[in-house]
């Protein structure tokens, strides 16, 4: 049986395989279901400084090859996470890690510094790609100056694993990817969703509340590997692939694009236990490849 232990930065994971923050919930939801403690680890869903109650209902709508959403980072707050969630997620049995939103750099730098204080908290993925909030999100993560304005602030204020979530909806994003790594990132994650539509066209107007979303699923996979394959070659740092991995050979598919770990989320809606599957998968692939180690197969495609 192969070896599937990857490193990011300082974080060893026991595999490659992470759930995708937003789809995964604190990972508690799932305890029934899955377990736990075979995941690569777990991105909780997105926290940010202050409460949010997110955006208006319809916040989902089903497409012929995925899902938006506009959900807008609903939750409770940095300070109830640390008091309610996190003792829970002591003891679970793999890595925590936390997806960090703000409004500003300095939101932003203040909830990495309480995450900071959480032992058992290993890294945050700093989210500057979301597409469904009416302040900061998306804005600071589709230029260079302003990817590295966030990711200087947090840095500064921040001394664990720091991954960037990066957006698709920009022209370059092995630029971004650049600028996040000249400001101390760690790793990069890609691809967050892609700016998306759909329409009632009985009553005439957007399926969602704020008329556009997040796609998410097996339509935006062939853009994912795209970008994570063009970011892996313009930075040194690991790069984390995302973007309609549904099955064993799409993981590979990532990994051989270049991605040092994968995150599964949309899959997570249709299959709670797809996480378990894929790394049973990947594993059995290894092996009948004659693979001993994922490493092997980490930017293995050839030019």
């Amino acid at each position: 049986m192969a070896t599937l232990n990857v490193k990011i930065n300082n974080l060893q994971l026991q595999n490659p395989v992470m759930t995708a923050s937003g789809t995964f919930g604190y990972g508690l939801e799932f305890a029934d279901l899955v377990p736990l403690d075979r995941l690569g680890a777990i991105i909780v869903k997105g926290t940010t400084l202050e409460p949010r109650e997110g955006n208006d209902y319809p916040r989902m709508a089903e497409t012929a090859s995925g899902m938006l959403n506009c959900v807008g980072l609903q939750n409770k707050g940095v300070d109830y996470f640390c008091r309610n969630i996190y003792p829970q997620l002591r003891d679970i049995g793999t890595h925590m890690i936390v997806n960090v939103s703000g409004s500003s750099p300095e939101t932003y730098a203040e909830c990495a510094a309480r995450i900071d204080e959480l032992d058992r908290i290993p890294a945050i993925e700093l989210n500057i790609s979301c597409p469904n909030v009416r302040q900061g999100g998306m804005a600071f993560g589709v230029t260079c100056e302003g990817a590295a304005s966030v990711v200087r602030a947090v840095r500064a204020r921040y001394h664990k694993t720091l991954i960037v979530k990066l957006s698709p909806n920009v022209t370059n994003v092995a630029d971004i990817a650049r600028a996040c790594e000249a400001e101390g990132a760690d790793s990069v994650s890609l691809i967050n969703t892609l700016m998306g539509m759909a329409i009632d066209i009985e009553h005439r107007r957007p399926k969602l509340s704020i008329g556009t979303g997040g796609l998410s699923g097996p339509a935006v996979k062939p853009v994912a590997l795209r970008m994570v394959w063009q970011v892996a070659r313009a930075v040194k740092i690991p790069v984390v692939g995302l973007g309609g991995i549904m099955t064993a050979q799409d993981a590979v598919e990532f990994l051989m694009a270049g991605a040092t770990a994968i995150e599964i989320g949309t899959a997570n809606f249709i299959d709670p236990t797809v996480t378990i599957k894929v790394i049973d998968g990947l594993n059995a692939w290894l092996d009948a490849h004659g693979c001993r180690s994922v490493s092997e197969i980490i930017g293995a495609l050839e030019d």
